[in-house]
This record gives C-alpha cells, structure tokens and sequence, in this order.
C-alpha cells in the first residue's frame, strides 16, 4: 500500500486548478534585465541634443548637419534592426544583444577623439546606429515572447526603463560636460554602455519554449483567444495586408516628430534664454512623465487596446506641438513635457502589443523591426528637416507645424485601422 500522506500530496497535486499559474518564471528575469539594458542604454542615447550646443561651438557646424549623425544612426540602427530581429526569432536575444553592445561602447568610446565630420558620422552614425539595433526589437520581442497576460503592462515596464533613463541622464551628462568636458563625458557613457550591455546581455534567455516553461499567463491566454502561432503571420503576409502598410507610415509619423522634438528642443529652449542645466532639466522632466505614461498608458491598453492608446498619443501630441509654438516661459515647456512625455510613454509601450495583435508572434521579431523601419526612417528624417528649417529661417516655429501636421496625419492613419481577418483580434 501506499503511504497516507503520499495519497493526500498526490490528490492536492491532482485537484490543483489547472490555470495555477507559478508565482515566479524566468520571464521575470528577462524582464529585470532588459529593463536595466533599456534604462541605460536608451537614455544614454537620448541625450544627444544636449551635446548638440558643445558640438556646435566646438567645430561650428550647422545645426542640420550635426544632427545628421543622429539621423544616419536611427536609420541605420532601423535596417540592421531588421536583421536583428530575425536573429532574435532564431537564436535569442542574447548573441544579439552583447553583439551590439560592443559596438554602442566602441562608438561612444571613440566619439570621445572625434575632430572632424567625417568622424562624427563614422563613429556616431554607423557604430551607435548599429549598436542601438540591438535595444528595442531583440528586447520588446524576446518580452513579449514570455508573457502573453498583461503584455502591454509588461512591455511598459521595460519601456520605462528608457524613460527612468531619460529622466536621469540629461541631469548626469550635462553636469558631466560643465565639470569636465564633451570629450570625457562620451568616454565615460561608452564604459558604462560596454559594462551593462555586455554583461546584461548574458541573462537573457530566448523564447520560453527553449527553456522548457511555457510563457506567463499562457493558459489565460488561451481562454481569452490570445493568437496562437498557426494563426501567426510571416513577414511575406503580412506585407500583403492593409494594415502592415497603416502601421508601417503611422509608425513614420510618430518617429517623424518624436525625435525632432529629442534632438532640438534644448537647444531651442537655450536659444529662448533659459541655461543649458534649466533646458537640461525638462527634457529630464519629459523622461520622468514618460515612465508614467509608460505603466498607466501601459495598464490601460491591457483594457482598451493599443490602437486607442495610439489614437489618444497622437491627440495629444499634435496639441502639444502647437503649444510649443507659443512657448516661452520655463512653466510652459515643464506643461508641455508633462504632455509630451505621457503621449510618448503610452505610444512607446503599445508598438509591440500591437505588432503582436496584428500579426501574432511566429515572426514577430522581423515583422516588428520591418514595419519599426518606418519609425526609424521619420525619426532620421525629422531631426534633419528641422535642423535645416532652422539654419534657413532662424526659428523653430515652422518646424513645430510640420510636426503638428505629421500628428494629425498619424491619428487619421490609426483611426481607419481594423484588425486582421486571420488574426481577428481587439486592437
């Protein structure tokens, strides 16, 4: 016979609720870690508009052309993020990750000896463009491969590790460059950028599957209809569709003026008299409200969807824009990070949850860095545009128009969005 209180541990495993979910997967892991890559890598490359200023007086380039650099390095980051996401699909995030944290440390570490153009966009172009492909695909994919309860909020929390990012790295840097220099401060982001990357990058384990767990909420999610991989997408499909080309160009129009507003707006705030620390300090505020928007807009997808988070991102960032025409105290650009960083909290969270509500997750890594290129090709033309409307016309104010109007065209893009027919799913 067998023991008594064998049969009781036996018949407590046996009635055990089948959807008992384990309170602890190693998606969290994966989630603390891309977290952590997210904050220090994405701020640090955020902060490019506050080396805008040293730059320009150091060699006396023009506004359009330094910005330039940042514009190659989005849109070469965006085409090799193609290619890092279909490597992330095959072979996990970690090759992936440590591959391109070499070169972003390299990048930084030389930018620190640039003297002339040619280096600017050899070192910050092509190297920091290659090491950022390796942040936000191979991160938000391998993410929302381990969870498919709450994924908008679990994306968000990662998100808003650039944003945590955003809020203390234009604080560090610009007092790095007023204690030090311009050329010390890069070196120092390229060690912190090859220490946290390169080791980070080891805890990264690919899709769940190949661990042996099944993804978080895995059994929620088939109850609720989550999308299983033979109803997923493959890039060829979902080229075909209606909806990969809307989300491809309304993609473009949030990269067009998000990163123009990154990249100029301390300068502008500068040229309106306010210090560089002041400037410096409300784009820190627009990180700070970023990680809210990051994990209530985040939240509130889970329950409404990312396409009305996207429709309420772009409401809001076209009224912003028109405000920052009118702005000229330091009171109204704090209210307009306030807005600016919400919009961009909850759109920045809901691209992967939407990717994957469209398309599922077969080729979910690939599709996302595809159709993430439209984002990448507005935030590298942006910057330009607005650098050289600048250097024509000595105000920003037309450039903040076009911004607006891009807002406006992106909401009516997402407004006319319906969900896929294989798919079928709440956007």
């Amino acid at each position: 016979m067998l023991p008594l209180r064998w049969l009781i541990v036996t018949n407590k495993e046996v009635n055990q609720p089948p959807n008992t979910k384990p309170r602890f997967s190693y998606g969290h892991i994966v989630v603390g870690t891309a977290f952590l890559i997210m904050a220090v890598s994405w701020g640090l490359y955020s902060v490019f508009g506050v080396f805008l200023n040293p730059l320009l007086t150091e060699f006396g380039w023009t506004r359009a052309m330094t910005s330039g650099a940042f514009s190659l390095s989005l849109l070469l980051s965006g085409a090799v993020g193609i290619a890092m996401g279909e490597l992330t699909d095959r072979f996990g995030p970690r090759l992936v990750v440590t591959l391109c944290g070499i070169f972003f440390g390299l990048g930084y570490l030389l930018m620190s000896q640039t003297n002339t153009l040619w280096q600017l966009y050899l070192f910050y172009g092509v190297m920091l463009g290659i090491g950022v492909s390796g942040i936000w695909v191979p991160l938000l994919s391998s993410v929302a491969r381990w969870f498919t309860r709450r994924r908008n909020l679990i994306t968000g929390i990662v998100v808003s590790g650039g944003g945590i990012g955003a809020l203390a790295a234009p604080l560090v840097i610009s007092r790095l460059i007023a204690a030090y220099d311009w050329r010390i401060t890069y070196a120092i982001q390229g060690v912190v950028i090859l220490i946290v990357m390169i080791l980070g990058a080891q805890f990264l384990r690919r899709a769940p599957e190949h661990t042996g767990q099944p993804p978080h909420g895995e059994n929620e999610g088939k109850q609720q209809g989550l999308t299983p991989d033979t109803r997923s997408f493959s890039l060829r499909e979902a080229m075909h569709t209606a909806q990969f080309w809307l989300l491809f160009f309304m993609f473009f129009c949030y990269g067009y003026f998000i990163f123009s507003i990154m990249i100029h707006i301390v300068p502008h705030i500068i040229d309106l008299g306010i210090s560089a620390i002041g400037a410096a300090n409300i784009l820190a505020a627009t990180g700070g409200v970023t990680v809210l928007g990051n994990f209530v807009l985040g939240g509130v997808g889970d329950r409404i969807g990312s396409r009305q988070i996207f429709i309420f991102g772009f409401i809001l960032m076209s009224a912003v824009m028109l405000w920052l025409t009118l702005a000229t105290e330091v009171w109204m650009f704090y209210l307009f990070a306030v807005a600016f960083g919400l919009a961009l909290g909850g759109m920045a969270t809901s691209e992967s949850p939407l990717v994957a509500g469209l398309f599922g997750m077969r080729s979910h890594g690939l599709i996302f860095g595809v159709a993430g290129f439209g984002h990448v090709i507005g935030g590298a033309l942006g910057p330009v545009v607005t650098g050289y409307i600048f250097d024509l016309t000595q105000s920003y104010q037309m450039a903040f128009l076009i911004c607006a109007a891009f807002g406006v065209t992106g909401l009516i893009l997402t407004v006319v969005m319906r969900p896929t027919k294989k798919i079928g799913l709440r956007l």
